[in-house]
């Protein structure tokens, strides 16, 4: 005798063979909004870094020119010594020019030197100072009369006399040991010849010690390890 019939029902395939994975274009669209996700965030980051670099320039002009006021507003009480903001230069005028022909300064025009030396020392340890001024170069000029190699030397004995007064033992207005050390840190000798003089040859006979300052983001070099002696001067 046969029993009633059992059927089992069966899946069909197509539901069995349904595929795990997404497909490849639905990847290849997740993957390209990423990507726009990913440079729209990078384009509206560039303004923003072009704005603060243009923030930190200007800041760094800033305190540039406060600088210069400030030794502008310090030279005013010398006499005849006059700030070129433009070049960053102090010129002491008749304060301290040279004879034709001769690196030699006459005690007076040592001691004026060594007065206003402490104005820009006071400057250059300031806050603003420190974040700005590189170093102090003293050049010494000549005028146009004889060659060009015999006024290069001229000029770089004038540059190196300016020092020599600076770090003198004897004289009036001598600096303390602690600032001649800020001055062997912080000046540098450069010499000039007839391609730098003023309308006159005296006025061409001149000192002048030019502020150079830091680009954005540098840093006053440290100076190099160890203790030099200053020495004496080999000018006489």
């Amino acid at each position: 005798m046969l029993g009633p019939k059992i059927v089992i029902k069966r899946g069909r395939k197509e539901e069995a063979e349904k595929p795990f994975w997404i497909s490849f274009s639905d990847m290849m669209t997740a993957l390209m909004v990423l990507f726009l996700v990913v440079m729209a965030v990078a384009l509206l980051s560039i303004p923003k870094k072009v704005l603060e670099t243009e923030d930190g320039s200007r800041a760094h002009q800033r305190k540039i020119a406060e600088v210069l006021d400030k030794l502008a507003e310090a030279a005013k009480r010398y006499p005849g010594i006059v700030v070129d903001k433009e070049r960053g230069a102090i010129n002491f005028g008749p304060r301290a020019r040279f004879d034709f022909g001769k690196w030699q300064l006459d005690p007076a025009k040592e001691t004026v030197l060594r007065e206003f030396t402490p104005e820009i020392l006071t400057l250059a340890n300031d806050e603003v100072g420190k974040s700005v001024l590189k170093r102090v170069v003293v050049e010494g000029y000549t005028d146009r009369k004889g060659t060009y190699l015999a006024n290069l030397n001229l000029s770089l004995l004038r540059s190196q006399r300016v020092l020599c007064a600076l770090f003198a033992d004897s004289g009036s207005s001598l600096l303390t040991d602690e600032q001649k050390e800020e001055v062997r840190r912080l000046f540098f000798v450069g010499g000039y010849s007839f391609n730098a003089s003023k309308e006159s040859d005296e006025e061409s006979r001149r000192v002048e010690m030019r502020l150079e300052f830091l680009a954005l983001g540098e840093t006053r070099p440290e100076p190099p390890a160890g203790e030099v002696s200053i020495g004496e001067c080999a000018l006489r």
